[in-house]
């Protein structure tokens, strides 16, 4: 007996790859930049929101679609924030982005239809194209990794059902102008499929203001919206996103959950509400230090020999691109025994990440400085 073909046809991502080689190693020193994990705590008021939760019995099952009082939060932060409507019914609280993208996909993919991705993209996405039983289609983007909206066009066929548009990007910090993004959208309502929008680092979008994929188009009813308090609020391990859109996927995608998580976690849903609606001078801090960050990432790369990068207009990463023939996983693997830095290779960002490498700015200054000091010694 083996496991399913469709549990067989996925594969671990390269990112966590590097992440256990660099934990298994006897080199305490390594600057780690391979993660996009906040190196800030979660914000003092949500904790003891939590804790003030907990201690007055707030433990129980919440109903699957997660807290009312969560959802209405939710749907104002999304238009206030992203100029995107919903309604609080429209709303659905996850554990985490990762399960409304994945509930998303079960609900709008059928059997053997496509799922187009543009890409370098986070792996993630093939992997529950795949456990929807449908297949992939990847969609390369060149350098420097502009939204090519006639190729993604082209890609779609009778069989797509789903396009898959993240923005900012994970893995290369870009945010998609608003043009390519709605003839995408409009395309995708051509073909009576749904486009998810992974908007989990809208937040952090340094040169403009956000605004959400659902806003730009004649056609919202098309896009299904994926955010989460983990990378904004450095909440990572409270486990609380959410999935915005039409009624009809949500309350199917609130179905399936009854028999995966049942709803998410209680005390988390009341520290996503306080994070939601309490002091914002945390956040804006965090957001300050990111955006510092980015700044010094952009002029370090600037003085790397053979060493270019788009500009990281949101999220925090930085995709790297050396001027080398040597393939991004045993460059990722020299760079960690040789240099002792710890990056992700760009091949776990499909095709189109062949030989580039991320780097998460998620990390102070002083291991930065460090990183890239180590980095110059490479290249």
């Amino acid at each position: 007996m083996q496991p399913t073909a469709r549990v067989r046809a996925c594969e671990r991502s390269p990112i966590r790859l590097m992440f256990d080689l660099a934990e298994a190693t006897d080199d305490r020193d390594l600057v780690r930049l391979e993660v996009g994990e906040p190196d800030f705590e979660t914000p003092t008021h949500v904790t003891e929101a939590a804790s003030a939760a907990a201690r007055a019995g707030h433990t129980s099952y919440t109903t699957n679609a997660g807290l009312p009082a969560l959802r209405t939060a939710i749907a104002r932060t999304l238009a206030d924030e992203y100029d995107v409507r919903h309604d609080p019914d429209e709303v659905m609280v996850t554990t985490g982005g990762m399960e409304a993208l994945h509930l998303a996909m079960l609900c709008t993919a059928d059997p053997g239809s496509e799922v187009v991705i543009p890409s370098p993209a986070w792996p993630n996405y093939f992997t529950q194209a795949r456990l929807a039983d449908a297949t992939p289609v990847e969609v390369p983007l060149a350098y420097p990794f502009d939204l090519d909206a006639d190729r993604v066009i082209e890609a779609m066929g009778p069989a797509t059902d789903v396009v898959v548009l993240c923005t900012p990007s994970n893995p290369t910090g870009r945010v998609f102008d608003p043009d390519p993004v709605r003839a995408v959208v409009e395309a995708a309502a051509d073909h009576d499929a749904y486009v998810l929008a992974d908007e989990v680092y809208a937040a952090l979008t340094y040169d403009a203001d956000p605004t959400g994929i659902a806003a730009l188009t004649g056609h919202p009813e098309h896009v299904l919206t994926v955010g989460s308090c983990s990378k904004s609020h450095a909440m990572t391990g409270w486990r609380v996103g959410w999935l915005a859109g039409d009624r009809s996927v949500v309350d199917e995608a609130t179905k399936v959950r009854e028999s995966t998580t049942s709803c998410t976690s209680s005390v988390s849903q009341h520290a996503a509400l306080a994070a939601l609606t309490g002091p914002q001078e945390p956040t804006e801090r965090m957001y300050e230090a990111f955006r510092e960050r980015r700044d010094y990432v952009v002029d370090r790369i600037a003085g790397l020999d053979g060493v270019s990068a788009p500009m990281p207009e949101g999220a925090f990463y930085a995709f790297l691109e050396p001027d080398t023939d040597e393939e991004s996983l045993p460059l990722a693997k020299r760079l960690l025994t040789d240099h002792g830095v710890v990056l992700a290779p760009g091949t776990g960002f499909g095709e189109a990440g062949e030989g580039s490498l991320r780097l998460s700015f998620a990390n102070s200054l002083e291991r930065l400085e460090e990183g890239f000091d180590r980095l110059e010694g490479a290249f």
